[in-house]
């Protein structure tokens, strides 16, 4: 592997990595139905302000999604919601898995 291929699949990496925890897939979730400041993420996920500003940085650092200072908060919105289908299909991963652990137990 030449190293310009090297390095699109170590972006490819950090992406798929900065999505890979449970709290990111529901920011990811949320900000797809509409932008959220920190404090509405902060109160759905029931962590404190600062856990909640470090996943968002994450996301916000591989490119997911956006900020937008108004005032004293900051709202956040996806910046590509073409994740969203590579999560539908995870979903169909998944529901393919299941019907055929169903299908072996029956």
């Amino acid at each position: 592997m030449d190293e310009h291929t090297k390095a699109q699949y170590d972006l490819r990496a950090k992406i798929l990595k900065a999505m890979a925890h449970p709290t990111r897939l529901f920011i990811i979730d949320e900000l797809s139905r509409q932008e959220r400041c920190v404090c509405e993420l902060t109160e759905m996920i029931g962590a404190d302000t600062s856990t909640v500003s470090k996943h968002l940085s994450v996301l916000k650092n591989v490119g997911i999604v956006k900020d937008e200072k108004r005032g004293t908060m900051v709202y956040y919105q996806l910046r590509c919601a073409c994740v969203l289908n590579f999560i539908i299909c995870v979903e169909e991963v998944i529901e393919k898995n299941v019907k055929e652990q169903i299908a072996l137990l029956g």
